[in-house]
């Protein structure tokens, strides 16, 4: 597997969870797990500002199908795309 291209940061950590993560981590892998770590954090912070600014987009006057119930809307497409039928 290739290598990826890194360059070397300087940034603070706590005393404690610099403590554990030497504690825990060997040193040749404590990059890779920080690394990681911040991958899946700036994964997740970038999901919530989706999820934030699409907040509102979803009107139920834009939706009158589902004014009876998410189940029983799914039922009767589900049951029409069996039977073939367009019942509305």
């Amino acid at each position: 597997m290739a290598r990826t291209k890194t360059k070397q940061a300087n940034f603070s950590l706590p005393d404690q969870l610099l403590e554990e993560l030497r504690r825990q981590i060997p040193r040749g892998e404590q990059s890779k797990i920080v690394a990681e770590a911040l991958r899946k954090e700036l994964l997740r912070l970038r999901f919530r500002r989706a999820i934030d600014n699409a907040f509102g987009a979803w009107k139920p006057e834009d939706h009158p199908e589902l004014n009876e119930g998410t189940e029983q809307f799914l039922c009767r497409v589900r049951h029409s795309s069996r039977t073939g039928s367009q019942e509305k």
